[in-house]
């Protein structure tokens, strides 16, 4: 920024007003329209970093392309100065989370013409297919007349668009962030209803539902734990309110709204008379066997009901008391039958040394899982992961945060409590080519079109090999992996282009032993045919006399220079 604080020439800082994970916020004024901006500068410090740099224009994009009263309007889009900008709209007021943190839980009605809005602007935003991926209450400002404004898309996405997380990184906050996100899965329309109904939950509640030390502790919580009862911390809340928190909090994302718009039209009956004592919602959980451990599998939302059950006569009773008696009989004899039989095998097979009555731990299968799921398998079996060690490494076919390699390897046995070390995938990776023999100049050209951010090293060699042929390719050798949207750097070593020194001579030549001397010296010649002076007229006989035809009268690169011959130049040779 210039020391005047003036931005492009237009925009005049006026003050800090915000700083944020990429960005600070400052308030400024457009001296060309007269009024208050917001203007959120990219940090210096990620200036360079090509991830965040497209995280930024994606906001831009993301946000450009909505027209919402309920979302921020962009202004206009720059770079000053390797300083990386946005202009928009600013709105004087809270955010969310300030309000919800000065006054405690809101008000049923309030809450509910919060969320009319948020659905309000989600629907619009899902409509033109982008997911917002970070909705918080940090994210939303409230004006003095109890409208608000959807800010940061910074980490939205367009659907079926490259994701921009990093290894090991789950964009989005990890308090309102949905289960699927937690474990590596693509972000969905679902998952933001999953973070609209944590913001509900907290503005009805004062708090959010999930709370630990450490984040990852969070994201279990979210995976694993029932969500709790708002109506527990609140009793003012109706059950139709709490219902809508339950189905946006789904585990499964197919048992939450299917899309914002019939979100939106439950807000906004819930509190009317004939729904407040809705009967409650409850996701039953069940679980299966996944991979040797259990995982969560959700069964469709249902109303609990009471079930009455018919009471048995007196002789009934005793009929099946006798009968049960008969069978826990027969039953024990049974067992203690098998119980001896097998005793009797399991010491044969211990006294052989076939098999041990301490309890095996193997390393279990987690290769392909992502890194949350992986942990979870792990802590079954009393295995920990050595988080010094763990790797990370671009791969040809694992997404990002999925686990590739695990030491020691799957079906190993270790004993309890054992670290193991693992190899994490940080994204799909592009194969470098193999560039040696060719011209060097269209690799350069070949490079700078398809991989933008590859920096090109050249050292040239003296060979026989023709001149500007790649000798030798280092850094990036051909197959090894690179991520394109980072920066790489690849080196090349090329035959040399002849240095020589065009002949002092060479004026005053003909032009043919002029052109035959220079390409015996391996250099390339383009000759260029000057018009006769115009006052060719009022020249004495002698002075045209002097005028030589079909001889040097002048060279580029001048006569006596050093000359490098590459691919793309070559001397020039003027003649009358």
């Amino acid at each position: 920024m210039a020391s005047d604080n003036m931005i492009a020439g237009r925009y005049e800082v006026v003050s800090h007003i915000g700083q944020g994970g990429m960005a600070d916020v400052f308030l400024a004024v457009d001296t060309i329209l007269n009024r208050q901006v917001a203007i959120k500068i990219l940090r210096a410090d990620l200036s360079s970093d090509t991830v965040s740099i497209l995280r930024f224009e994606r906001e831009a994009q993301a946000a450009a392309s909505l027209a919402h009263p309920n979302i921020v309007e962009i202004y206009d889009v720059g770079e000053y100065k390797d300083h990386h900008y946005i202009v928009m709209e600013y709105i004087a007021g809270k955010t969310l989370k300030q309000v919800i943190r000065s006054r405690g839980p809101l008000v049923n009605e309030e809450a509910v013409d919060i969320m009319k809005q948020l659905c309000s602007a989600v629907a619009e935003a899902h409509s033109r297919g982008i997911i917002h991926r970070d909705i918080k209450p940090q994210n939303v400002i409230v004006k003095a007349d109890g409208s608000l404004k959807i800010l940061d898309f910074g980490i939205a996405t367009a659907l079926g668009s490259v994701q921009l997380t990093q290894a090991n990184n789950v964009m989005g906050s990890v308090h309102y962030l949905a289960p699927e996100l937690a474990k590596g899965e693509p972000a969905s329309f679902q998952s933001d209803i999953y973070a609209l109904g944590i913001v509900l939950y907290e503005m009805l509640s004062g708090d959010v539902p999930y709370k630990a030390d450490q984040a990852v502790q969070v994201a279990l919580k979210h995976m694993r734990e029932p969500m709790p009862s708002v109506r527990a911390i609140n009793s003012t809340v109706p059950q139709s309110l709490e219902n809508i928190i339950t189905r946006c909090t789904a585990k499964d994302p197919s048992l939450r709204y299917p899309n914002a718009e019939e979100m939106l039209v439950d807000v906004s009956t819930c509190l009317r008379p004939e729904r407040l004592n809705e009967r409650r919602l409850l996701v039953k959980e069940t679980t299966v066997k996944k991979t040797g451990h259990e995982q969560p599998k959700a069964v469709p939302i249902r109303n609990e009901k009471k079930k009455e059950t018919a009471s048995s006569s007196a002789k009934a009773r005793a009929e099946m008391e006798k009968e049960s008696r008969k069978r826990k009989t027969l039953m024990i004899l049974i067992g203690v039958v098998c119980s001896l039989v097998i005793v009797g095998g399991l010491s044969a097979l211990a006294f052989t040394g076939v098999i041990s009555f301490g309890k095996q731990y193997y390393v279990p299968q987690i290769v392909g899982l992502s890194m949350s799921d992986a942990l979870e398998v792990l802590q079954k079996e009393t295995l920990q992961v050595d988080e010094e060690k763990i790797r990370y490494e671009l791969t040809v076919d694992m997404a990002a945060g999925m686990i590739i390699d695990v030491t020691p390897k799957e079906g190993e046995k270790v004993d309890k409590d054992s670290t193991v070390e693992i190899v994490v995938s940080s994204g799909i990776g592009v194969k470098a080519k193999d560039y040696t023999g060719r011209d060097v100049n269209e690799v350069i050209d070949e490079i700078s079109k398809d991989y933008p951010n590859m920096k090109v090293q050249l050292q040239p060699q003296s060979s026989p090999i023709t001149s500007g042929t790649i000798l030798d390719q280092q850094t990036l050798q051909a197959g090894d992996l690179f991520d394109p949207n980072k920066v790489n750097t690849i080196s090349f070593t090329y035959s040399a282009y002849p240095t020589v020194i065009i002949p002092d001579d060479i004026i005053g030549k003909s032009i043919k032993d002029a052109v035959k001397e220079l390409e015996e010296m391996g250099l390339k010649v383009y000759t260029s045919n000057r018009s006769l002076p115009k006052d060719i007229d009022e020249m004495t006989p002698e002075e045209q006399a002097s005028i030589s035809f079909g001889t040097v009268i002048d060279c580029s690169p001048a006569s006596g220079t050093s000359y490098t011959q590459s691919t793309d130049n070559y001397v020039t040779l003027y003649y009358y």
